[in-house]
């Protein structure tokens, strides 16, 4: 019985490796699906091939978690399968029913906790909160997070009392017609605002950081047209 128990926790120590791999990794930018994959096939020594994996390959920080994933997860199986082993041969006959009751219904109970939203949101905050708290594994990969290789850039636009959007709102300058997205502004006290809406009337002395493709970023943070 003790053989079983312990066959239990080290498959619910593997989840809770899983778990936080994942986190870890969704803290660097990735997805997290991607991020959940990349975690099992570490553990699991899958070593699937995928863009994904090219994306871990290459960044040093989910090299790091990844390999520290195998190592665990190399770790784990010889001992899941060493107590398995011990524990098949170890039930006498007469308990063998009793103890393979008590193996299946931990493994179901194990599953179903896996499978919970509700524990797997719990789960995912304490280990945010704890890698935060207690590493520097918060390294996000803007670059990637947003595709950031040629097709689009992030920019700045200095507004100007001359330039054609001042005094207007971000839904009258209709930024979004010419390919610009608005993710944030700082205005004259250098007080910075994410996602303003559609109303924020843009004034003189504000910065507009932008994100969209080059030549929409560069022809807008060029252009200097003066109000009609």
């Amino acid at each position: 019985m003790i053989a079983i128990v312990s066959l239990l926790v080290v498959v619910v120590l593997s989840l809770v490796v899983t778990r936080v791999g994942a986190v870890a990794l969704r803290l660097t930018g990735m997805s997290q699906d991607a991020a959940r994959f990349q975690a099992r096939s570490a553990l699991t020594g899958s070593g699937f091939t995928t863009s994904e994996s090219e994306q871990v390959v290459s960044h040093p920080v989910r090299r790091r978690i990844v390999g520290m994933l195998m190592l665990l997860g190399n770790i784990g199986l010889v001992a899941a399968s060493g107590t398995l082993i011990v524990s098949l041969v170890g039930i006498k006959e007469d308990s063998a029913p009793s103890s393979l009751f008590v193996l299946i219904g931990g493994l179901i109970a194990l599953y179903l906790i896996a499978s919970s939203k509700a524990i797997d949101r719990l789960m995912c905050s304490i280990i945010t909160w704890a890698l935060g708290r207690y590493t520097d594994i918060e390294t996000r990969d803007f670059s990637t997070l947003l595709h950031l290789h040629g097709d689009y850039q992030i920019g700045e636009i200095n507004v100007l009392q001359q330039d054609a959007m001042a005094g207007l709102t971000l839904a009258q300058a209709k930024l979004k017609d010419q390919g610009v997205l608005v993710l944030g502004i700082i205005d004259q006290n250098n007080e910075y605002e994410g996602m303003p809406s559609a109303h924020h009337l843009i004034e003189e002395g504000q910065t507009l950081i932008i994100y969209g493709l080059p030549d929409s970023v560069q022809e807008l943070d060029c252009r200097c047209n003066h109000k009609e």
